[in-house]
């Protein structure tokens, strides 16, 4: 990546935390997925099924594996978990799949196999032909915390800002969860028939993860630029689909992990 620190440039590797999709099937049937940094896998089943109401204790669970979840190579992804109920346990009705909440921060919502997380965006964003100035990017997260009125009264609420290339602000939303601000801004764009939204950049003000990205991919987003962390699928698709993604956006300085070459330097 990409380190700036006012006039100081270096290019370095750069840890980030990991999130990968972890599917949990019930006697071989989908339930949910949920967006999770791998290790304590049980632990997090065991927990969701109880929360859920599921499982009442470690007796309603008759056996648990990871199971058939493989990569292009054929080695084992560790991302899919088949719990077996013990016998009595009634099985939740699998119609109420969408109704369970599974999330790192839950963009995945109402998602039942891993397949259906990563859908393909209808737009060539890696041909998107926007140059931001440093200078732009560098005021983002000033002028996004500006125009939060209601965190300003509450303090508890996330932000997601559209902004142009020369930095104006096109559309802000405010909501208790940064996937719904995310898709208030994009709304605000499909309702007026703005999509895709090729040539802005996407301001949020937590961390980078997944969901956000691949919602800025389906809109024709080609900048998603976050005041902390992004996570490491978020750099994978990034860099797959063409977005620049931006992280550690604060101060004089930002860590560009993805397709630097829309970004104008001094």
């Amino acid at each position: 990546m990409l380190r700036i620190r006012g006039q100081q440039r270096t290019t370095r590797p750069d840890a980030v935390a990991a999130e990968e999709p972890l599917e949990i099937r019930l006697n071989g049937t989908p339930l949910a997925v949920t967006m999770r940094t791998p290790g304590d896998d049980f632990d997090l089943v065991h927990g969701f099924l109880a929360t859920e109401g599921v499982i009442g204790g470690p007796g309603d669970v008759a056996g648990l594996r990871y199971c058939d979840s493989v990569d292009a190579e054929g080695r084992n992804t560790y991302n899919v978990v088949d719990v077996d109920l013990a016998a009595g346990v009634p099985v939740p009705d699998t119609g109420l799949e969408r109704n369970f909440y599974t999330s790192s921060s839950c963009g995945v919502c109402g998602k039942a196999s891993i397949d259906a997380i990563r859908t393909k965006t209808a737009f060539d964003i890696a041909a998107d032909a926007l140059r931001l100035p440093l200078e732009v990017l560098l005021v983002l997260p000033e002028r996004l915390r500006a125009e939060q009125q209601v965190f300003a009264k509450t303090g508890g609420l996330h932000a997601a800002g559209l902004f142009a290339a020369d930095g104006r602000l096109v559309a802000l939303r405010e909501d208790v969860g940064r996937h719904n601000a995310v898709d208030k801004v994009i709304g605000d764009g499909v309702r007026h028939g703005r999509l895709p939204l090729a040539g802005h950049v996407l301001m949020v003000s937590g961390r980078a993860s997944f969901e956000l990205t691949q919602k800025a991919a389906m809109a024709g987003i080609p900048v998603l630029a976050a005041v902390s962390a992004p996570s490491s699928l978020a750099v994978e698709l990034a860099r797959e689909v063409g977005i620049t993604l931006v992280g550690f956006l604060r101060g004089d300085g930002c860590n560009v992990y993805t397709h630097q070459e829309r970004l104008e330097l001094d």
